[in-house]
This record gives C-alpha cells, structure tokens and sequence, in this order.
C-alpha cells in the first residue's frame, strides 16, 4: 500500500513535552495528563537528542510542557540548559502554578530557573485548571514572576474575572461555574478558549456537538487526515515520540521524519494520511475485527479514538504507533 507520501522534512513552531505526569487531570487535557501517569521526567540525554531533532529540521525554538513541568524545577533547568547548548530557544515553559507554597520560595525557584535560561512562564488561568488549583496559587506565581522580572504568558487573562467571582483559597468544579454562569457554560468555554478534538476534550464537550452519521463522517474525511503533515504546533515528548498534528496517542520515531513513512511500518497513520477514516475503518475491520459502537459521531476524532482504544485495550495491540499507552489505558484518569 502506498503512503501517498506522507512524510514530516520540516518543523515549523513545536513543544517538547517532559512529562505526562501532573497534578490535574483538566476535562480539556488534550494529553490526558493527570496524577496516575508514570513519574517519568525527560531525561538530558532524551532531551538532547529530542533538540538535536528540532533543530536537524529546521525549528530553532521550542515551548516546554507537559503534565506540569514544575513538579520537576531540576529537571527544567537541565533541559533549559541543554537548550542553549543545542542552540535552541525556549520560548517560554508552561506551569499550572500547582508548586506555589509561598513568595520566598517561589521566587528562589525562578531565580535558578533564570540562571538556567528562563524567561517567560505561560501561566494557565482557566476553569478548567481551578477544578484543582485554588486561584491564589496562579496568583502566588504572577506575583513572583514581576518579582524576579521573568515575562508571563497568561492562558488565559480573559478568565480572571470569572475565577475571581470565587473563594481563592481553594478550587472550584465546573459545576460552580454553572451554577453561577449559567447551564451552558461549560460548551461557552469552546469559543473563549482554544480546545483540539483530542483527548478528555471528546469526552467533556462531545455531548454538546452535532452528532454527524457514520458514513457522512466517512465521505467528508475520504481526502485523509491532513492535519497529521502539519507541523505548525508539533511535539517531541520524553519518550522519544514525534506527535503527528495534534493527535495525541500516535507516535512517529524521530528516526523515521525527513522520509516518506512506510505503510507496513505504520499501516495506521499512513491510511488516515491518504484515505481518512474509510481505509482505516476496513484495515481494522478485516485485521483485528473493529466495528463502529455508534451510528453518529461528535467528530473524526471520535471515531479515530475509539478504534485506537479499541486497538490497544479490546486487542492487545501493542503497536508503536499508538504512544504512550497510557493515553488509552488511562482514559478516565
């Protein structure tokens, strides 16, 4: 079977992701991060080679992110570090403000960070975050950042006024915002705050979407996926995985970018790149016995999930493509 072609020779604008581990486990979270993944944390030989990856394809800097990078400040400075080694730019490092206990210590953290090449923090500031971050921590953060003159990159400002509606001590559901908002907040979110069909996000804002018939959502896809080529916001994660497109839960080898990918080495990626989700739906079907749960579907997304999950959880499948596996095995997580 042919490819058509797909192949990944230039990087544009990406992150590298350091853990998947973190202290919340937000309903939008394209990654599924949350408390039960795996402790890991890059480590400088895979941030190396992930860098000496960016930079061989030609993106010259790069974002920090995870789970909550800051759950590990030393682990942050050693891949800042090995940044400016590489010749690569950090942009700037995520943090759901999770690590704040005090000022003083806070701002001892920035100051090493700094020392190590930090200059800007994005600072998550959502409802979503609040489910289990008490908004004074965001604060706590901000503060220190003027502090020890280190640049925030609020995501997003525009919330503040709807976390500071509440108590800042502690955290806040979704639900509160809904009884204070209204009962349709939670798919309002949808136009304040940019979501990717990936992730928890199918299953917190699939409900709310026009449920599409399964073989309408087949011909509209019949052109492939192309969002899998496009590299305008990539990932390289500790694993040593390149995330295609946005689609979280798949994987390329960096070994493999710069070529076209071969179809028997990613029979998956390589049919949803040239067919979308027709070729995918009959290779799964006769290979491995999949059919569609559902007559309709919120998205592609959906369905492209549900036969990934089904790959790996109903079949076993233990396939390098589908990285990490605790991207399925952790669902609800």
């Amino acid at each position: 079977m042919a490819s058509k072609g797909l192949c990944i020779s230039r990087l544009q604008s990406g992150g590298l992701i350091t853990n998947y581990y973190c202290s919340s486990a937000c309903r939008h979270c394209l990654y599924r991060c949350s408390p039960r993944w795996p402790k890991a944390f890059i480590s400088a030989e895979e941030a190396q080679a992930a860098l000496e990856t960016s930079r061989r394809f030609g993106c010259r800097s790069l974002h920090i992110g995870g789970g909550e990078p800051l759950l590990n400040p030393e682990g942050v400075a050693s891949v800042l570090k090995a940044a400016q080694k590489a010749g690569v730019h950090i942009e700037y490092v995520e943090t759901n403000a999770s690590w704040y206990r005090n000022h003083e210590t806070a701002c001892r953290l920035l100051e090493r960070l700094a020392a190590a090449g930090l200059s800007t923090l994005l600072v998550s500031i959502s409802p979503f975050h609040n489910e289990f971050i008490p908004f004074c921590k965001v604060q706590g953060v901000l503060a220190a950042c003027r502090a020890k003159g280190i640049s925030v990159f609020p995501w997003i400002a525009g919330f503040t006024p709807d976390l500071e509606t509440f108590d800042p001590e502690r955290p806040h559901g979704l639900e509160e915002y809904e009884q204070t908002f209204g009962a349709d907040y939670l798919p309002r979110l949808t136009g304040r705050y940019w979501i990717s069909p990936g992730g928890r996000a199918l299953e917190t804002f699939g409900p709310y979407m026009t449920q599409i018939p399964l073989h309408r959502l087949i011909d509209q896809n019949k052109t492939g996926c192309a969002e899998l080529a496009d590299t305008t916001h990539f990932h390289l994660d500790l694993y040593g995985h390149y995330v295609p497109g946005l689609c979280a839960g798949l994987a390329i080898a960096p070994q493999d970018l710069g070529s076209p990918l071969d179809a028997d080495a990613y029979p998956l990626i390589t049919r949803l790149y040239a067919g979308g989700l027709g070729p995918l739906l009959a290779y799964v079907s006769d290979t491995y016995g999949f059919a569609p749960s559902k007559k309709h579907y919120a998205t592609k997304c959906e369905l492209c999930f549900e036969v990934r999950r089904f790959l790996v959880i109903d079949r076993g499948v233990d396939s390098p493509e589908l990285r990490p596996r605790e991207h399925y095995l952790l669902q609800h997580a």
